[in-house]
């Protein structure tokens, strides 16, 4: 089963109001409504993408250790997600997803991290309940994920809903600017190019990791 076989199998059961979320219809048309204009507003369009250079960064992973990019592409190539955060249950199955295919990954000599605007204790908190072997970087206002072109700003009725829900933003980031990244997957090569580009504004649409390996392995031949 496919990462996305998994995603539509939890919205299925997401839409239809089943618990544990038992969200009721409205709160789903109002979902609905943001991912709609948020796709044509263009936004994903402007977001770096393959042949662009990558913005570099120098970011804290959850136990406060700085992780700078340069660094990690000295070692190879680099496989960068951009996470939400804890609260969101696609976001944490790409995470999972990606732990899955981590053996495969590496031993293409790429390193894996994923950047999100949630400050550094739930950071923990997404490695623990996820099992992850790579590091989330905490990235304070977005700052990089708008290096990007990903950051965006909620409306302000998806902002009245995530509120309604105790989805609490600023606590979860720490930052009350109510911005997030839209979801995307970079493979950046060590001289600092985007070689693959993944941005999709529709949060419920996540590549397969296993797309990745082609790439991987042909930036693997070029070394040797």
């Amino acid at each position: 089963m496919t990462l996305q076989d998994k995603l539509d199998a939890f919205k299925a059961d997401f839409e239809a109001g089943k618990p544990p979320y038992s969200v009721p219809r409205s709160v789903i048309d109002t979902m609905h409504k943001a991912t709609a204009e948020l796709i044509a507003s263009g936004a994903a369009q402007r977001a770096r993408k393959a042949g662009d250079r990558a913005p570099d960064f120098i970011l804290n992973d959850p136990d406060g250790k700085q992780v700078s990019s340069a660094e990690l592409l000295q070692r190879g190539p680099m496989i960068l997600s951009f996470y939400r955060g804890v609260w969101c249950p696609y976001c944490n199955m790409e995470l999972q997803a990606l732990q899955a295919a981590l053996p495969e990954l590496s031993a293409t000599g790429a390193s894996v991290v994923a950047i999100s605007p949630q400050i550094a204790a739930n950071s923990r908190k997404s490695v623990r309940q996820n099992g992850l072997d790579f590091p989330i970087l905490s990235d304070p206002g977005n700052a990089v994920a708008a290096a990007f072109g990903l950051r965006f700003a909620l409306p302000d009725y998806l902002v009245d809903l995530y509120a309604s829900m105790r989805n609490d933003l600023p606590a979860f980031n720490g930052d009350d600017s109510w911005t997030l990244p839209m979801p995307a997957r970079y493979v950046i090569a060590q001289d600092g190019t985007i070689v693959y580009a993944e941005v999709n504004p529709d949060y419920t649409l996540r590549p397969d990791p296993s797309e990745l390996l082609p790439v991987l392995r042909q930036l693997a031949s070029r070394v040797a």
